[in-house]
Formats: C-alpha cells, sequence, structure tokens
C-alpha cells in the first residue's frame, strides 16, 4: 500500500497547467471511435481511467494509435513555457500529445473476445452500457474492487426500457449486456447525472425516432457539446437533451482542456494556505462543473479568470488565485450537481472556513468511488473538526488549524488529494494511506504540489 506524507512549508506560489480533462478524454474516445473516419484526439489524459476506455474499444476492433509526441513550445505570457504536470519543470515546454481514432462508425463494432476490464472507472462502465445497448452482441463488463461497489441500476433502468438486456450482481457488475433492436425512451431521471445522461443519448444513436432525457438539475454537458460538434441532430434546453437516432457522426478534431476537477485542489490550496498566489493555465470552465468556483466567491475568495476563450466548443481560461478568508455558507439545490466531483476538497476548505457550512442534497455522493460524505465525516474529525454527518451531506464547523492525522483514502483519488492539501494546514506531518489510487485521473498531482511549495 502506497501512502504520502504532507508538511506546512509555506506558501504556495507559481503557475500550472492541470492534466487535460478526464470527463472529456473519455468522451472523444467513445465518440470518435463511433465516427466514420479519423478523429484526432490532443492534449488526451494518459491516466488509468481514461485508459480504460482506450482498452475497451480496442477491443471491439477499434485502431487506435496512441502516444505521437510533438514537441510544441507554447508561450504562458507571463514568461517560460506552459508546464508539463508530467515533467514538473516550467522551462520544459508542454508536449503535445495526439491520438489517432480510427472510427468504426455506429455499426462497425465487434464482439470483444473475453471481458472488458473497466478497472476503476465508473464513466467507462457505464457509458459502454449505452453504446453496447445498440449492438448485435453481448459483451461482459467488469472492474476493480471498488467500481463492483457501484451501483448500475441506475443506468440499466432507462437502457432496459430501450430493449436492452442485462445480467448484473443484484444490480452491481460484473454485468452482461445483450444489445439488440432499440426503441426510444423519453426518460424522465430522478438523478441529476451526467453518466446516466450520456448512456441513455448513446443508446439513442441507435434508435428510430428521438430519445430524450430530463433531469432535476442539469449535470455536465460534455456529451451533448460533442455530440453536436460530431453533426448529430441534437436538441438541448435547460433540463431536457433529445437526440434523434440512426445518426451518422463525423470524425472531429479536439484539443482537450485542462480538467477543472484536477485544478479544484490548488485552487483551494491557494486560497487557504497564508500567502499562497497561484495562476493555473488553460483551465476548462464549463458552467456545468464550475459551481466549487460560484461557492467560494460567495464564501469570500479572491478568484479571478483571465484570458478566457474558448478550445473546442468549451469554455476556457486561466485562473488567477490568492489566500483569502473564507465565510461558512448553506450549500443546495443546483449548486450541488455544478460541485459533484469537488465535494471532497469542498468540505477541506469548508472546515478552514469561519462558521458553519452545511451542504445537502449530495445524496449522489454516497455511490461515488467511496461513500464520500462518510468518508469525508470520518477523516475530517481525525483532524479535530467538528463534523456532523446527514443522509445527503454534512454540517462542518470551521476552524482555524486542523490536526495532524493519519488518513484513509478508501481509494478514492478525490479524498487522497484533498486530505493531501487538508494537510498542509497542520502542524505537523500527515499521512495519507492507499495513494495508488490519485493515478486514476492526475499521475502529476505530487510533483506539482512539491514544485509550488519550493
Amino acid at each position: 500500500m502506497s501512502q504520502i506524507s504532507i508538511k506546512n512549508t509555506g506558501p504556495l506560489r507559481g503557475e500550472l497547467v492541470p492534466p487535460p480533462d478526464k470527463s472529456i478524454s473519455h468522451r472523444s474516445i467513445i465518440l470518435s471511435s463511433l465516427a466514420e473516419g479519423k478523429s484526432i484526439v490532443r492534449n488526451f489524459l494518459y491516466a488509468e481511467d481514461p485508459l480504460s476506455t482506450i482498452s475497451a474499444f480496442r477491443q471491439m476492433g477499434v485502431e487506435i494509435e496512441v502516444g505521437a509526441i510533438h514537441e510544441s513550445p507554447v508561450q504562458t505570457g507571463r514568461g517560460g513555457f506552459q508546464t508539463s504536470p508530467y515533467i514538473g519543470d516550467s522551462r520544459i515546454a508542454l508536449p503535445e500529445t495526439e491520438i489517432i481514432i480510427h472510427g468504426k462508425g455506429l455499426s462497425g463494432l465487434k464482439a470483444p473476445e473475453g471481458a472488458i476490464d473497466c478497472g476503476n472507472s465508473g464513466t467507462t462502465m457505464r457509458l459502454l452500457c449505452g453504446v453496447l445497448s445498440g449492438q448485435p452482441f453481448s459483451a461482459i463488463l467488469k472492474g476493480d474492487a471498488s467500481l463492483t461497489r457501484r451501483p448500475m441500476k441506475r443506468v440499466i433502468e432507462p437502457l432496459s426500457q430501450m430493449g436492452a438486456v442485462f445480467e448484473t450482481q443484484n444490480g452491481y457488475p460484473p454485468l452482461t449486456v445483450r444489445g439488440g433492436e432499440l426503441k426510444p425512451v423519453h426518460y424522465k431521471s430522478p438523478v441529476a447525472s451526467a453518466q446516466v445522461k450520456s448512456a441513455i443519448l448513446l443508446a439513442g444513436l441507435y434508435c428510430d425516432g428521438t430519445t430524450s432525457v430530463i433531469e432535476p438539475e442539469k449535470s455536465r454537458d460534455h456529451t451533448e457539446r460533442m455530440l453536436k460538434a460530431a453533426g448529430v441532430d441534437i436538441t438541448i434546453n435547460r433540463l431536457g437533451v433529445t437526440v434523434k437516432g440512426r445518426a451518422k457522426l463525423n470524425p472531429f478534431d479536439i484539443t482537450v482542456p485542462a480538467d477543472f476537477s484536477s485544478a479544484a485542489f490548488f485552487i483551494a490550496a491557494g486560497i487557504l494556505i497564508p500567502g499562497s498566489e497561484i495562476l493555473i493555465k488553460t483551465v476548462g470552465i464549463n458552467p456545468t462543473r464550475t459551481g466549487l468556483l460560484e461557492i467560494l466567491q460567495s464564501m469570500g475568495a479572491h478568484i479571478k479568470l483571465e484570458n478566457a476563450r474558448e478550445v473546442s466548443g468549451e469554455p476556457v481560461a486561466d485562473i488567477y488565485i490568492k489566500h483569502s478568508r473564507l465565510s461558512g455558507m448553506d450549500i443546495t439545490g443546483d449548486m450541488v450537481p455544478k460541485t459533484i466531483d469537488e465535494f471532497p476538497i469542498l468540505c477541506v476548505t469548508a472546515a478552514l472556513a469561519q462558521g458553519k457550512t452545511k451542504i445537502t442534497g449530495a445524496k449522489e455522493l454516497r455511490v461515488k468511488e467511496s461513500d464520500r460524505i462518510a468518508a469525508m465525516a470520518a477523516e475530517l474529525r481525525k483532524m479535530g473538526v467538528n463534523v456532523e454527518e446527514l443522509e445527503d451531506g454534512l454540517i462542518i464547523e470551521g476552524r482555524e488549524k486542523l490536526q495532524p492525522a493519519v488518513i484513509q483514502s478508501y481509494g478514492d483519488h478525490r479524498i487522497a488529494m484533498s486530505m493531501a492539501i487538508a494537510g498542509l494546514m497542520t502542524d505537523g506531518e500527515t499521512t495519507i494511506l492507499d495513494t495508488d489510487c490519485i493515478n486514476t485521473s492526475f499521475p502529476g498531482f505530487m510533483g506539482i504540489l512539491e514544485r509550488l511549495q519550493k
């Protein structure tokens, strides 16, 4: 079991580029594999979860060329080059990585030999359920110990209504998908989940007629944006999305922006640690993803967006932050889906804000890589924080400093990185156990943190 030890070494200062966006990296492989012709994806996230998606489509006969690297220096505008999160030296140019996908079209996939291993990736498994529902063959999806504890009924129910057949372990992986002729569905989802929505829309591509999904709150919309870019007839309104089936997907050429969820750890660190000043560059600021910025600004954080632009249909900006004093607040409603992946680091910022912070409407977090509500309550208590656990959230009473502790990650990458940031706010050494999970999304996390501490 790997572990990391964290000490407070003073302010964090400097510039960084977070790793590429994980959600967009997944979807770029899925949709380009279903397109007809050659697609190019630049700045793909070379981490375990998206690589599971590549492996899955290779098993189904898609030719995917990985690792074409072209040195492409990009000036930061403040001197030097952009920093590669995998290199850790701001003087080295960020390599431009390309993945070339030779799409097979909607009907070109073949039955995989053996089970498809989704690793730790719920996105891979749930979105594959949508794709496989429309195939004329069966496939088995499996995953690691963490993934086999994540419920799949939320995607199985609507896809079964469309005509797919599933065999599961009481609603959990491993599962068998038996695809076939599908019929369109107009589904009112009980949860705001981009994975559920995306699985249904992907299955809808194989139907005659239109398929629609309505959510209680708007979840992230990367799938819709990419489908539209591929030429699919798609209608998007505030809470609903409708896709016309039997579409032909055109190949595309996209550049994946830096991941906001990965940037979130350094946004929080820059705000919490006195004297800190950080510029985080080329970050995706899709409005369905940036609830954390709105919440932190409401709590009193100094955050400024610079150089706003659009990259491959996604809004991007540089995020400047510096140390700020925060005040607790109530967080609920439509802010929760926009902050769902940032919940662990939000809890850390709440633990260091003045007063109480109450987070409700976040029951979805019970079924992530871990039960993030129970996990964050337990680990913050170890650090001296007064936390009340609710069925759908937490009440956190802020304090000036945290106590050093030995922390469990629960095999959850976001908890591991969030508690590493918490460790910077103690007067001793904090140890986080079982940190190999960080490699599922952010292999260079510790390298960037160490560089900012110098």
